[in-house]
């Protein structure tokens, strides 16, 4: 499954990553790596980029979502519904809460 995502109150963080099915259950889950890129006009010595990984649940008839995303060793999750993409919160430890619209195909 792609996954696409814009973070910060002007979209101004990209997530991109490839995750993988990890096997049959009630709940649908996914792993993978996750780059984090950002892609805002202030950037001076060209985009910051993080690497990570992420954890990742569908539940609900896939119209809720949850996750666990580790980048640069900083744990987060994420929380959202699904409207015309998943639209949520993402929260890291030591951090304000930015919003997180995720888009899965």
């Amino acid at each position: 499954m792609e996954f696409l995502g814009q973070a910060g109150v002007l979209g101004e963080w990209e997530l991109t990553g490839n995750l993988a099915e990890n096997g049959p259950g009630p709940r649908k889950e996914f792993s993978g790596p996750l780059k984090m890129k950002h892609v805002g006009i202030c950037t001076q010595d060209g985009p910051e980029e993080r690497a990570g990984e992420i954890r990742l649940q569908l539940a609900g008839s896939e119209l809720q979502v949850t996750a666990e995303l580790v980048l640069d060793g900083a744990r987060c999750t994420y929380s959202a519904r699904k409207a015309y993409a998943y639209e949520g919160t993402l929260s890291c430890a030591g951090r304000a809460p930015v919003p997180l619209l995720v888009w899965l195909k």
